[in-house]
């Protein structure tokens, strides 16, 4: 089989087309140094918050907004977004774009922190999707909170999972791809998860939990 065609993943990557609200969100973040998901991700979030259906979610890494736009234009009408980042100007830059994307303030709960003080906080078996996409190097406590926070048949999903084509290439040995790399094995082998390697963006790991 031959490999895909570079106009091809073009062509599936921006099969969904952000509108001017995600794409304001994307110019603040760019601005803010924060790298938000890539098009063909954010619209593999949407997709996932509709199927489960999410009403209650957990984003790790608030970003300017971009993510949590998508997952909340795929979570129901009453579902509720709970996102954690570190940086107060990410944050005012995420309520923007939320308020810019017609967001009623009721279904965001913006957590000003470090995630792994907040998410201790969180309830267990409670929510029905994680999204991981902040800080690499604290990714595997991030999965052990999502599992922990997760109800039967949510999901986790985790961003950036190919780094820019450096996982794949195993003479790639730097800590943060390391890092990534066994992660991906760690979900594929844990026999509580179904897990998927989606090839959008710069990679999205998902899982489902039995």
């Amino acid at each position: 089989m031959s490999g895909q065609k570079p106009a091809t993943w073009a062509y599936a990557e921006e099969f969904v087309v952000e509108d001017e609200v995600l794409e304001r969100a994307r110019g603040r973040g760019v601005e803010l140094g924060c790298t938000p998901v890539g098009q063909g991700a954010g619209a593999a979030l949407r997709l996932l918050a509709a199927t489960l259906p999410a009403r209650s979610v957990v984003e790790i890494g608030t970003g300017a907004g971009v993510s949590g736009v998508w997952l909340l234009r795929g979570m129901p009408s009453d579902g509720v977004l709970t996102t954690i980042d570190v940086e107060p100007e990410h944050q005012r830059a995420a309520r923007e774009a939320y308020a810019e994307a017609g967001v009623a303030p009721n279904r965001t709960r913006v957590i000003a922190g470090r995630a792994l003080d907040v998410l201790p906080r969180l309830t267990d078996g409670a929510y029905d999707l994680v999204l991981c996409d902040a800080a690499t190097a604290e990714v595997d406590d991030y999965l052990d909170q999502a599992l922990r926070l997760l109800r039967p048949g949510g999901a986790v999903a985790v961003a950036g999972a190919l780094r820019g084509d450096r996982v794949a290439d195993p003479a790639q040995r730097d800590e943060a791809t390391t890092t990534i790399r066994e992660l991906g094995k760690r979900v594929r082998d844990d026999e509580r998860l179904v897990p998927a390697m989606l090839p959008v963006s710069d990679g999205l790991l998902v899982a489902v939990r039995r």
